[in-house]
């Protein structure tokens, strides 16, 4: 696929623009200079609909884009359940964790677990989340970007990885968390307009009259496609496995991702006050029902266009990743310079939110527990060092991690998945188990690894999902008991829920009600 002067035109216009506004959001008045709370938390002062758009843009990736869309061609609308089930996640996160996150005024999550269980977990997992955030999730988002720049423009997978790379750091270094939210709002119109787009070609390339003659002629033809409960014998059960993916580990993994993950709540805890940051996250689940139909049914017509010989069969046999890439051939000029700029977008933005996460719990949980009374200009200087040495660490390690694997979606998955258990247990026991303490944690954390081998060792052909169900349900008994059994935790640690406020906003309960009506129809229509 070629570049016209209109499509780099749009590119272009589309670069200036986001470094123009990354710059004017980034301005402070004369004399002033940034300190911890504005660079890492946007000076707390980030309205609902920032949040809600920022959130959806850090978390449709390339990971996402590419990933799902070559699950759509490999297996079909199941893969839409990481979507719509997160859905769900994101209203009960918003109405039940995050007054307790907002309460104690925290600036990321390892502080909430040093609050609750001591310096010793706060240090286990701020390593943590720093070595996953830079060596899976940085390298997962420049090598599936960086695949696809290069099927468009032949650049090379390690140019277009650093070309992204370079850009990310660009507009998000100096600002902070207020520059990477506020232009994240410029992300999302460019991601949710340019995946229609190439939905709209790809469907209207169909053998039927118009797109949504399309649509119907490919649920006609590719049934299977379409089922969202996958049967036993079906080649994805492994990844999808039937009504697990609704009632197993799928839950754990999102509740790990969207409830106690910095580099996604960082942005609710930058909030002007717990209802924005409520009506953020509904705004978020709100939109994440639209995903499926910008990433998944393009890939699903690919199958068919492939088979036409409108797409490089060759190409995609094997190696789904590219499924996304290929289609973008699709678009005429001028769009097609729009849906390049959108991958940007979900490409430079996840990156920039991730560098601003792994920057904030280094400063914050690592290197200012290290150095304690440095001057808060210090610290921002500190952040931007590690952001910047985060994004060259994972340039240096995306092929080698993820070159090899057919599908990094679901590599990504499987990697998280060995931790997830542990995650959502320490927290879930720390807000409602006042009995839970270091020791139950401790347990829960290095188990979930343990057991997952254990179980993987025992039972090789478990489906992941089912074996995350498992690690979890045992793991939180046996943190339980563990926390019973040795001494008890101060009981100024633990988490009062009743001087806590639950209540939600009209706004709030309007979306949160909108979305599950919509999402109960989808799963109505597709089961």
């Amino acid at each position: 696929m070629t570049l016209e002067t209109i499509d780099i035109v749009i590119i272009a216009g589309y670069a200036i623009a986001l470094l123009g506004i990354a710059l004017l959001v980034s301005r402070e008045p004369k004399g002033y200079e940034k300190n911890t709370e504005d660079y890492f938390l946007a000076g707390r002062a980030l309205p609902w609909w920032a949040i809600g758009a920022s959130l959806i843009a850090s978390n449709i990736s390339a990971e996402q884009i590419i990933g799902q869309s070559g699950q759509g061609f490999a297996v079909g609308m199941a893969i839409a359940a990481y979507e719509w089930q997160a859905a769900i996640v994101l209203i009960i996160v918003a109405k039940y964790f995050l007054p307790i996150f907002l309460k104690r005024k925290i600036y990321t999550m390892p502080q909430f677990l040093q609050q609750r269980y001591g310096d010793g977990v706060k240090n286990l997992m701020s390593v943590f989340w720093v070595a996953l955030y830079t060596a899976v999730n940085l390298t997962t988002v420049l090598w599936l970007g960086g695949l696809a720049v290069d099927t468009l423009t032949g650049w090379g997978v390690l140019p277009a990885m650093a070309a992204l790379a370079g850009f990310a750091v660009l507009y998000s270094l100096y600002g902070g968390l207020k520059a990477v939210a506020l232009t994240d709002i410029i992300q999302v119109v460019i991601l949710i307009l340019g995946g229609f787009a190439i939905t709209w070609f790809a469907l209207d390339a169909l053998p039927a009259e118009g797109a949504i003659g399309g649509l119907g002629f490919l649920m006609q033809e590719m049934p299977g496609h379409f089922e969202m409960i996958l049967d036993s014998d079906h080649p994805a059960y492994s990844d999808l496995p039937g009504i697990w993916t609704l009632l197993g580990g799928l839950w754990v993994l999102h509740f790990s991702y969207w409830g106690f993950n910095q580099y996604i709540i960082q942005r609710a805890l930058g909030a002007e006050n717990l209802q924005e940051a409520q009506k953020g996250l509904a705004f978020a689940a709100f939109l994440k029902l639209l995903v499926p139909f910008i990433v998944v049914i393009p890939g699903i017509a690919a199958v068919i266009l492939a088979q036409q010989g409108d797409l490089n069969a060759a190409a995609l046999s094997g190696a789904s990743d590219r499924t996304y890439g290929e289609l973008m051939g699709f678009a005429p000029a001028g769009l097609r310079g729009l849906v390049f700029a959108a991958l940007i977008a979900a490409v430079v933005s996840s990156l920039a939110s991730m560098m601003n996460s792994i920057s904030t719990i280094f400063t914050m949980d690592l290197y200012k527990s290290w150095k304690p009374s440095e001057p808060e200009q210090h610290y921002v200087t500190v952040g931007r060092i590690a952001a910047f040495a985060a994004m060259g660490i994972a340039l240096i390690l995306a092929r080698p991690f993820l070159g090899g694997f057919e599908s990094a979606f679901q590599t990504v998955q499987e990697y998280t998945g060995y931790i997830a258990p542990g995650v959502v247990i320490v927290f879930l026991l720390g807000f409602f188990d006042k009995k839970a303490n270091t020791a139950g944690a401790y347990t829960a954390l290095i188990g979930s690894v343990g057991l997952n081998l254990i179980v993987n060792a025992l039972f090789p052909s478990m489906p992941f999902v089912v074996r995350i169900w498992i690690v979890f349900v045992v793991g939180i008994v046996v943190a339980m008991t563990v926390s019973r059994l040795t001494t008890a935790p101060d009981e100024e640690s633990t988490v009062n829920l009743g001087n806590l406020a639950f209540g939600t906003s009209a706004l709030f309960n309007m979306l949160a009600m909108i979305t599950i009506v919509i999402l109960v129809g989808l799963y109505v229509l597709l089961w």
